[in-house]
């Protein structure tokens, strides 16, 4: 019955496991973002005659509609803006409060007016020969973060404010017409109907319900009003000196209704989906007559592009990201003229940096671009752009969808033609009148098409002053760098190149930092390093080999410290390898053989050269490495030793103020550096950390202003293109040991339970202690879903590094064949304890006036916790030692799978401990057997030093695969230091011995009786062992005591005995 019962258990919790399999199965599915669903307004324009009241002088200047004209049927895309700005005139009636009482004292940035309108509908049913009715919705916002909210459901008007935010939408209905005043405009007068903010009667304190401590922000008190004028005026046509979208909003109620609120104005540009013309030639010629411009960037030896397709890769370059703005360091003139950020109006915050601009950008916003034929036929094209300095204090998110105009933003057209590659443009500060009084500033940019160490830009540019005779300010330069995978996304058609120019350099650091000798050859013949692959295709090898040879991941200090290292990310990008100049990705969708002809270098390379040219760009964030933010690099690759020897370019140009000591950069580089990147074998990588290695050192004197000191870095483990196989073929390599140790296991515990069939005496002498702690090390793994044996070998880390892993049905089958071992070992070892305790009850029925005699475990179980307590205590004692300098706290952190985890250090050292008792397992047995002083063998040898070569296997398995920190630690233990805890080469050597020792003490009591251990560990008179006692002799056998027994209690004990049989 109970082997029967046991078949049953095993079948339906693999028939659980079965079903949970299916339902943890999530198939993927396309969701789509969708609004909630609500009634459709119904727009009545009950108000029409209201609207004709108040905005009659609109309607008095306005001119009728041309049929040929259709811009009434592009309102509703045209008339939105979003983004822009808003001020109100100074008074005593704000229209909205601002609750900055979260807002840090010295918080330097103030909060941003932003506004933005939509027309939400047109009545072409009632239109009329000069005006159309129309709805739409003004948003007005005062903000100090990007949450400004989009567009808000129709007709619903409201008020929302929290902590550093305020937006008030207002619904709104009128006319639309068209003037030819003021150079022709398009006119939007309408009324709206909001729910404002109730202001206090105390205008110098307006808002004193927001002080209160009980304030809930969803119960503002608010007034409902529907006497507001918005007018909006819209250039007629869309030009460089017509660019302005201008509105002012007004309260029609008198001053003494508490309804109403001073004069609001908006600012906006007008949308890029609008028709732009071109026609400011005389403006433009201000700045590019004669064309092009011979400025510094012109004979700077720089190749510039001169394709047929300069508006495609413009439009490309600015979109995906901003322009850095380079420091004056060539600068020698005054403060006031060298600090100076060009034309732009700088605050405070930009002048502080005295001509360094630090972190500050420039965006080019609302490009433009018109190809036309030029001279002689020339390409040529007509752009224009919108010019916006964005100091490091602003959000930049934020202000890339800004369409407001200020002393930070140029309007700039100009001319490109193919002839010289120069876009040169003028540049008008701020709002542009029609003569244009403002436009005073020459831009001209570049696209380069040769690259190097010192040119790694894919826009240059600069913006100078136009009247030569009062320079204001020194030139501005800016510029964008390139990465390699965006190279083809810009060059279709030509073909960039690089050149080399460090190679001689790079090679006298390869001979200071790789001397021959026997352990360089050994280790050459031994490893394999990323090198060509053979492939048909000779340049996709270079491709394969710089993708190899490209890292982006986290790095620490090289070596790890004893203190919690900053975490710093590495990126380092190849640039070029051997003949190859970028990426070649392409090359697979492009079938004629001349078109896969890639970038090339002007570098020669044969395949019988040993070395690879190669060049790179570094770039470390890290608070304690902004020296090295970017590094540019060029030198050798040797893929016989997996290393790099590289010329370091840093980027160290500062204020003039700075640099104008130093008469040795090359360009504004620093130049004399050295970086030496060392990358981890391709094989053996379960014998050698798989990390690279990366070292910056500078060539100059220690007295130089520039001199810094050597940089160690140490990255996380890599993973090369191919190794997402060994990473399969490892993680089955590491089921199939599990599933044989689990194999062992069981028939080590099975071997037990038959040894007790034929020495039931022996049982109740078996620790429960002993038998509960391997019954709670494999009851865990079904109830957290833990490994059993490996565990720290299979961790999320680089499960979640390949999705196809969670597919492979092999991998699947191996966990539930794991999953189904660990519960027949749980299962077994109840069995065991079943028999144990029946043994001691049958024992104490048959003395039950000699209880004592019988063996307990409660003096077991105290001196196994009290020897733990303390062991748990020591090991959180000398942790805390060992990282004095990290001080114990709770961190939450979302981990790789985007789930919120709590992580708290001595929640890490106990989970280690409790792996700690499991390898002790024999504890327990061994101070039963001193407290029992026994006289036989409980535990048959294949049983506990069977079990104990199964809980050592997963340290000699780690010992011999990762000498250094596990590679593939779950992102919790990303920075654990291997020195400190039992997870380390010392504790992969300590808790074997102290298992072996504990195997070898109850080997040692099985053999020699109590009597015998003490004579043997005694010496001349001293005894290390305390003198026997008679409390635990063995008693009478079973078949002595039944002739003995009573009737009742030989039924009993025959009962007993058969149930145990079964």
């Amino acid at each position: 019955m109970k082997s029967l019962y046991l078949v049953v258990v095993v079948v339906w919790v693999m028939y659980e496991m079965f079903i949970l399999g299916f339902a943890n199965y999530v198939p993927k599915v396309e969701f789509e973002f969708k609004k909630e669903s609500s009634a459709e307004v119904e727009y009545k324009y009950e108000r029409i005659g209201e609207v004709k009241k108040h905005c009659k002088p609109v309607l008095s200047s306005a001119s009728e509609f041309k049929a040929e004209d259709n811009r009434i049927a592009d309102i509703k895309e045209e008339l939105n803006f979003g983004y822009g700005d808003w001020w109100q005139d100074a008074g005593d009636a704000p229209i909205m409060p601002f609750d900055d009482r979260d807002v840090p004292k010295n918080f330097s940035k103030d909060p941003s007016n932003i506004s933005s309108f939509w027309i939400t509908d047109v009545d072409h049913a009632h239109q009329t020969k000069k005006c159309v009715s129309v709805s739409g919705i003004l948003m007005l916002g005062i903000t100090l973060d990007t949450s400004f909210a989009e567009r808000p459901y129709e007709g619903s008007p409201r008020f929302q404010i929290w902590p550093s935010h305020t937006q008030l939408a207002i619904s709104f209905e009128g006319i639309y017409t068209e003037t030819k005043q003021n150079g022709g405009e398009r006119v939007l007068c309408l009324l709206g109907n909001a729910m404002l903010p109730s202001r206090e009667s105390d205008s110098n304190n307006p808002w004193e319900w927001l002080k209160g401590s009980d304030l809930n922000y969803n119960q503002a008190p608010l007034l409902q009003d529907d006497q507001i004028l918005l007018v909006l005026h819209y250039p007629l046509t869309h030009k460089l000196t017509d660019r302005v979208i201008r509105g002012e909003l007004k309260s029609l109620n008198p001053k003494s209704n508490a309804k109403y609120f001073d004069q609001v104005h908006v600012l906006a540009q007008m949308l890029k989906s609008t028709k732009y013309e071109f026609g400011s030639e005389k403006i433009v010629s201000k700045a590019c007559d004669p064309y092009p411009y011979r400025d510094n960037l012109m004979n700077s030896g720089i190749d510039v592009y001169k394709g047929d397709s300069f508006c495609a890769i413009l439009e490309q370059v600015t979109n995906s990201g901003a322009f850095t703005v380079v420091p004056n360091w060539k600068c020698n003139g005054m403060d006031d003229y060298c600090s100076k950020l060009g034309p732009f109006v700088s605050d405070k915050e930009i002048k502080a940096t005295n001509g360094a601009f630090k972190d500050v950008i420039l965006y080019m916003q609302d490009v433009r671009c018109k190809t036309m034929n030029g001279h002689r036929n020339a390409s040529a094209a007509r752009v224009a752009a919108v010019f916006w300095a964005v100091p490091a204090s602003e959000d930049q998110y934020r202000v890339r969808q800004r369409s407001g105009l200020s002393n930070m933003t140029l309007a700039a057209e100009g001319i490109w033609n193919s002839s010289s590659g120069q876009l040169c443009m003028v540049g008008c500060l701020g709002i542009v009148d029609v003569e244009g009084s403002s436009c005073n500033s020459r831009i001209c940019l570049y696209i380069p098409v040769s690259f190097s160490i010192k040119q790694r830009s894919i826009i240059v540019g600069s913006i100078s002053s136009i009247d030569k005779s009062n320079k204001e300010y020194f030139p501005l330069s800016f510029e964008r760098l390139v990465r390699p995978s965006e190279l083809w996304n810009y060059f279709r058609v030509s073909r960039p190149y690089y050149s080399y120019s460090k190679i001689q350099a790079a090679g006298a650091i390869l001979e200071k930092n790789e001397p021959f000798s026997f352990g360089t050859l050994v280790k050459k013949s031994l490893l394999q390093f990323p090198k060509l692959e053979d492939t048909d295709d000779f340049l996709s090898r270079f491709d394969l080999l710089a993708e190899d040879l490209t890292l982006q991941i986290s790095a620490v200090p090289d070596p790890f410290p004893n203190s919690h290292p900053p975490r710093v990310d590495i990126q380092m990008d190849i640039f070029s390898l051997g003949p190859l100049f970028g990426r070649y990705w392409y090359s697979r969708n492009i079938s004629t053989r001349e078109e896969e002809t890639p970038y090339h270098t002007k570098a020669e390379y044969t395949e019988k050269q040993l070395l690879l040219n190669v060049s790179a760009q570094l770039t470390i964030i890290g608070k304690d490495y902004s020296n090295f933010s970017v590094v540019f690099l060029e030198g050798l690759y040797d893929p016989h030793f997996g290393r790099m020897y590289l010329v370091g370019c840093r980027d160290v140009r500062a204020s003039w103020k700075i640099l104008f000591q130093s008469m040795d950069l090359e360009s504004g580089l620093d130049c004399l550096t050295e970086v030496i990147v060392s990358y981890p074998p391709t094989t053996a990588r379960w014998l050698v950390n798989p990390t690279a290695r990366i070292s910056i050192a500078s060539q100059r004197n220690e007295d130089d202003p520039l001199y810094f000191g050597m940089v160690k870095l140490q990255t996380l483990p890599i993973m090369y293109r191919k190794q997402r196989e060994d990473i399969l073929s490892r993680r089955g390599v590491e089921g199939i040991l599990r599933i044989l140790t689990l194999s062992l296991a069981i028939a080590c515990i099975s071997s037990q339970l038959f040894y007790l069939k034929q020495n039931a005496d022996s049982s109740p002498f078996i620790s429960l202690v002993m038998l509960g702690v391997q019954a709670f090390g494999y009851g865990l793994p079904l109830i957290t879903g833990a490994e059993a044996f490996f565990k720290r070998e299979a961790s999320d880390s680089y499960e979640m590094q390949s999705y196809d892993l969670e597919k492979s049905q092999w991998l699947n089958l191996i966990d539930y064949m794991v999953k189904l071992l660990v519960l027949v070992m749980f299962l077994l070892t109840l069995r065991l304890c079943q028999k144990v305790w029946k043994s001691r009850i049958r024992l104490l029925s048959r003395t039950p006036l000699e209880s004592h005699r019988v063996p307990s475990d409660k003096r077991v179980l105290i001196a196994t916790l009290v020897v733990h307590v303390i062991g748990y205590v020591v090991v959180l004692i000398i942790h805390t030692v060992k990282t004095s300098q990290i001080p114990l706290r709770t961190d939450r952190f979302i981990d790789s799978r985007g789930q919120t985890k709590t992580l708290r250090e001595w929640e890490i050292e106990l989970g280690e401990y409790i792996g700690l008792i499991q390898d002790f397992f024999l504890l327990p047995q061994v101070i039963g057997n001193f407290i029992w002083q026994i006289d036989c063998k409980p535990l048959r040898k294949l049983y506990f030093i069977g079990i104990t070569v199964v809980r050592l296997l997963p340290h000699f398995y780690d010992y011999i695969r990762a000498p250094v920190p596990n590679p593939y630690f779950a992102e919790a233990y990303e920075f654990v230091n291997p020195t400190l805890d039992f997870y380390s080469n010392i504790g992969d050597v300590a808790i074997p011995i102290t298992a072996v020792f504990l195997a070898a003490a109850v080997y040692c009591q099985q053999r020699w009786n109590y009597e015998q251990l003490s004579q043997i560990l005694g010496f001349r008179q001293c005894r290390l062992l305390p003198a026997g006692s008679r409390v635990y002799e063995r008693l009478p056998s079973l078949s002595f005591e039944a002739e003995l027994a009573s009737d009742v209690n030989g039924n009993t004990s025959r009962k007993l005995q058969h149930d145990d049989e079964e």
